[in-house]
């Protein structure tokens, strides 16, 4: 893991909160900040959204780990793009309302590792 386990579990146990339309994305250094408390596999993308591939021994355990990712949406009310394909999931994490990064892609992200714990 690339950051403390403090420092995740901090991020998972927040809370998304509700993201203004007039919010600035973050860059750089903030991006850097946040990324460095998640798990490993996590990339950013052109500082524009994070992104991450799972594996799975099958289609079925691919697809329970979907469903579970959308309970922490639906929670969270935060939903990220979805790609699922046979033991493969690929998630792509942004706030869509400021087409970007925010600190809940971040939240979002560690809850999502906190599910294969």
């Amino acid at each position: 893991m690339a950051g403390g386990q403090d420092n995740q579990n901090s991020l998972s146990n927040r809370s998304c909160g509700a993201c203004r339309g007039d919010a600035e994305p973050l860059k750089g250094e903030a991006i850097n900040a946040f990324t460095e408390q998640l798990s490993q596999g996590w990339q950013v993308i052109e500082q524009h959204h994070l992104e991450k591939e799972f594996k799975f021994k099958n289609f079925k355990e691919a697809l329970d780990f979907v469903n579970r990712v959308g309970d922490i949406a639906e929670s969270q009310e935060h939903h990220p793009d979805i790609h699922l394909s046979w033991g493969k999931v690929k998630l792509a994490v942004f706030t869509h309302k400021i087409s970007g990064l925010h600190e809940n892609d971040f939240i979002f992200a560690a809850k999502v590792d906190e599910l294969l714990e």
